[in-house]
């Protein structure tokens, strides 16, 4: 079942969030990870808040751990996001 993942980081900055970007091979505009079916990154007061919708929770968390949480370290992130998880009813995806 596909849901949606909310995680804000607060005490980061948009820098921090294009450089995990870039460790991971993604271009803005362009395609995520395996099971990612939509990405929004956005900056707020005291960081950034992403919005995904995965097609499961399993892929998120296999991702997390083995991508963001890594490359987020890398870049100087020393604390844990807060991670919201949503099960969809449904999605719309662009149309022709």
């Amino acid at each position: 079942m596909a849901v949606a993942v909310e995680l804000d980081f607060p005490g980061t900055t948009m820098e921090q969030y294009d450089q995990i970007l870039a460790k991971m091979g993604f271009k803005p505009g362009g395609t995520g990870g395996p099971g990612l079916i939509f990405h929004l990154a956005r900056k707020t007061d005291d960081g950034f808040h992403v919005t995904d919708v995965w097609e499961s929770a399993g892929q998120f968390q296999e991702f997390a751990q083995n991508t963001i949480g890594p490359l987020s370290q890398e870049v100087g992130i020393t604390t844990q996001p807060t991670v919201t998880i949503h099960e969809i009813h449904n999605y719309l995806t662009q149309g022709s």
